[in-house]
């Protein structure tokens, strides 16, 4: 199947009322405000994005993978698609999409995950999983606060059988996503640490994260 692409229009950068450069295997968090424009650049290409969306003034509201799913009748998310919490409210709105492929099946990589599908050798590797709980923790959230994630820019094809694959990314640097915030939300990445499989092409880099206001 060949990628959905769509992009927005040129934004000016000067505008920008935040702009963060998030290192290589980095977790990172922000607040975005009703009505701000949301993008995540995939600065290097073929690395993913593990993302999580909370209310930002209500933590237990959060995203929701399955309402997500289900309320656009697809397995991938893309321009259009409405970001859905727990709460069956809309999060955000996806309103542009230069790479067209992005995940919301496969879950964030964990030490536990790692040692299972790569040896035991591979459990002191940092994950997807550690970083979502440092970063939650800072805003007074546990473990038990991290749930299913959006990866963005990660290729994980779906099978008519059901199975599904991690392989290599489609993205090229530059390429990026931009939503349109539909509350206050708490925006929280890791910047997936993964170098067992091909999701990051075996090379962490950094990403970049930036918030216009929606006049901007």
């Amino acid at each position: 199947m060949t990628p959905f692409k769509a992009t927005s229009p040129a934004r000016s950068l000067g505008n920008a009322v935040q702009d963060h450069h998030v290192p290589a295997e980095a977790p990172f968090s922000t607040i975005v405000r009703k009505g701000q424009i949301l993008r995540i650049e995939d600065s290097y290409g073929q690395q993913a994005i593990d993302t999580l969306f909370y209310n930002a003034d209500d933590f237990s509201e959060r995203y929701s993978n399955q309402d997500t799913m289900r309320m656009q009748g697809a397995a991938y998310i893309s321009t259009g698609t409405k970001i859905m919490s727990n709460e069956g409210r809309a999060m955000l709105t996806m309103t542009a999409d230069s790479c067209g492929r992005h995940d919301t099946a496969a879950g964030a990589c964990s030490c536990e995950s790692n040692t299972v599908r790569f040896g035991h050798e591979t459990r002191y590797l940092h994950a997807c999983r550690d970083n979502f709980v440092l970063e939650v923790s800072r805003h007074g959230m546990s473990k038990r606060d991290v749930v299913p994630n959006i990866n963005f820019f990660m290729n994980v094809p779906i099978e008519p059988s059901g199975a599904m694959t991690i392989v290599d990314g489609i993205s090229a640097p530059g390429d990026y996503v931009e939503m349109k915030a539909e509350m206050d939300v708490l925006l929280v990445i890791s910047n997936c640490p993964q170098i067992n499989n091909p999701c990051n092409g075996f090379d962490p880099t950094p990403i970049r994260v930036m918030v216009w206001d929606d006049k901007a």
